[in-house]
């Protein structure tokens, strides 16, 4: 690790990263309401090739959680910006995955000289257009029990099989925030819209969803993938939510070929 520090957003609020590795620049976002742990299994798989830059956001892990701050996904992506320019990076390869999948469009469209290739996953465009996980997934994860709803999450990350031979602890089911930070980020995540404007993304685009993703359903990659320009799809069979840890391998390995492809001018 090189770094792990804090930086301010321009509204004055610490925002906490870590820098690790070394090579061409790697954001790595992470899911809604999740800190930087999200990334544990498989950051590692990029540490070899690449500078990786992992955050948290606003809200989250050890950055600052205002009540009365702006949180939209929109401004998550400043707070990015914000990380480079204080580890002095004009340009950084970009993944993010489900949230972070809305936080990286959003630096692709807002800043497209400082994104080089770009990789979402298991992301939507949001909006009318973009596919929501079906009611009795919503009450699911509502539900009163604590554990029950966290039972409900696991399920929706990783197939069963993938739970009885890694039994946890698993870094992709939120992490402790105050509830006015957890509601501001499902507000964030859920008010994303980039429909109209994806079609100015200039980066280089790998779409990577699992098929047996109910959390966002699958056919919100083809949507996405449709709406950028030139965009590639890479479906990971049989996966859920959290692909990138079920699949490893293949994600990871996907990810880096595309990256390689595409080197920062």
């Amino acid at each position: 690790m090189t770094s792990v520090p804090f930086v301010k957003s321009a509204d004055q609020a610490e925002i906490y990263y870590e820098a690790h590795g070394s090579g061409e620049p790697l954001v790595l976002l992470s899911g809604q309401a999740n800190t930087h742990h999200w990334w544990d299994r498989v950051r590692a798989d990029f540490e070899a090739e690449h500078q990786v830059i992992v955050l948290d956001y606003l809200g989250t892990g050890e950055s600052d959680k205002p009540a009365d701050a702006e949180y939209s996904v929109r401004r998550f992506a400043t707070d990015v910006i914000s990380v480079l320019d204080e580890l002095g990076i004009a340009r950084a390869h970009v993944y993010g995955t489900s949230m972070g999948g809305k936080v990286a469009q959003w630096l692709a469209i807002d800043y497209p000289d400082r994104v080089g290739a770009l990789a979402l996953g298991c992301t939507s465009v949001g909006g009318v257009h973009g596919l929501k996980a079906a009611p009795e997934i919503t009450r699911a994860l509502a539900q009163p029990s604590v554990e029950a709803a966290r039972e409900a999450l696991i399920d929706l990350m990783y197939s069963p099989e993938w739970v009885r031979e890694h039994p946890g602890p698993y870094g992709t089911l939120g992490g402790r925030m105050p509830s006015h930070a957890r509601r501001a980020h499902l507000r964030a995540s859920n008010g994303h819209d980039s429909w109209a404007v994806l079609d100015q993304v200039t980066a280089p685009t790998l779409v990577l969803h699992g098929t047996d993703d109910r959390f966002s359903p699958v056919d919100n990659a083809v949507i996405l993938a449709n709406r950028i320009p030139g965009a590639e799809v890479h479906y990971l069979e049989g996966a859920r939510h959290a692909y990138f840890e079920e699949q490893r391998e293949e994600a990871s390995g996907a990810v880096l070929d595309f990256l390689a492809a595409h080197p920062i001018d």
